[in-house]
């Protein structure tokens, strides 16, 4: 659990149909649970590690000092996780948040759908009530994992008659419920977590609802924050190398790509220090609420840059599609995975007019 991770089958993300790919993925996933440190911030009654601020970045930065992994990933810890600790009921967090930091649930995310991306909150799948529970209808559309998850927190519209921001809930329910249907979504990279999502006559218990019905949607914000600022995270790459040091071999060969990655690894280290005081401030509760937007954009437009040295320093190799060598064209296939890292989230243009509207205040915006 020191080695690099070589690339999406190696990392751990848990779910009631995980396959774990060593035995010792699965025991450093139980004894980090067993710790409560696989959320070390979260409560000790809801699975977590009932640790301060302070102590799960010291905790972060020492396992970043050995080189270890982190023992799970999960939408469950960075989205809903966040979102279920402000708005859930009492027996909504016993029930799901234990099950999250064990890593024994995956989920997934309904929000886009094909008429309503940018523009979410024009969403139309809908969910009727029908006395002891709902019944959704609809699709969703670049569902990441959607394919292999156990559970999905989805936006549904349960008003009609209300403005559009109005009439939404925050729904979650099991993806082998009858009437859930996937199907992939390949990109240009010959890989990807998406798929399309179908709903068709779905049963959900009435008790799913996190938060009010018909007011998901300060639900949906709040949890779009935590989603920007996981993705804006992405600048920070995964190895916290820098990345002169992982090209120092091609560097000595070109004097030019030396002093381009030499400036990307300031805009790095910028950016680290820029996310440490971001994350202080959050959980101080001074952060402001269009801060994750700032941080998304900064760090996919890293993060693309990182990826775009990497092929240049490659030259004709990087173009390498599936040699041994290359690891099945690695260097290429995650070059071009980062193009989508501007749309997914929020596009960048979208990031940037909330920027210019609510932290640069400019006219007009």
């Amino acid at each position: 659990m020191r080695e690099p991770v070589l690339g999406e089958d190696d990392l751990c993300w848990g779910g009631r149909n995980a396959v774990f790919k060593n035995d010792a993925q699965r025991r450093w996933l139980e004894r980090m649970a067993e710790q409560g440190w696989t959320v070390p911030d979260w409560p000790k009654e809801y699975g977590g590690g009932g640790l301060s601020p302070a102590e799960t970045k010291i905790l972060r930065q020492e396992m970043a000092a050995i080189g270890a992994r982190n023992p799970l990933y999960s939408f469950g810890i960075s989205m809903l996780g966040p979102a279920l600790l402000k708005y859930g009921t009492e027996e909504q967090k016993k029930r799901f948040l234990p099950e999250i930091a064990r890593g024994e649930i995956r989920w997934c995310q309904g929000y886009s759908e094909p008429n309503a991306g940018s523009d979410l909150a024009s969403l139309q799948t809908r969910c009727e009530d029908k006395g002891d529970h709902w019944l959704v209808n609809g699709q969703k559309v670049w569902t990441s994992y959607a394919d292999k998850a156990d559970w999905i927190f989805c936006l549904v519209r349960t008003d009609f008659q209300a403005p559009k921001h109005k009439g939404i809930s925050f729904l979650l329910f099991d993806m082998a419920s009858p009437g859930v249907s996937t199907k992939p979504i390949l990109l240009i990279s010959g890989y990807s977590p998406f798929c399309e999502t179908f709903f068709d006559d779905v049963q959900v218990p009435k008790e799913q609802v996190v938060g009010e019905v018909n007011k998901g949607w300060d639900v949906a914000k709040y949890l779009l924050g935590h989603e920007r600022e996981m993705i804006s995270g992405m600048g920070l790459g995964g190895s916290g190398e820098s990345l002169g040091a992982a090209l120092k071999e091609r560097l000595a060969e070109d004097p030019l790509l030396r002093a381009d990655v030499a400036r990307f690894d300031v805009d790095a280290m910028a950016f680290r220090a820029m996310s440490e005081r971001f994350m202080d401030e959050l959980k101080a509760g001074q952060a402001h609420p269009a801060q994750p937007s700032m941080m998304k954009y900064a760090g996919t437009e890293l993060n693309k840059a990182r990826h775009e040295l990497v092929m240049v320093a490659g030259g004709s190799n990087g173009l390498e599609w599936e040699s041994d060598r290359s690891q099945g064209g690695k260097a290429a296939r995650e070059w071009l995975r980062t193009k989508a890292n501007s749309i997914e989230g929020g596009t960048s243009e979208i990031q940037l007019g909330i920027v210019a509207k609510h932290i640069l205040q400019l006219p007009g915006a």
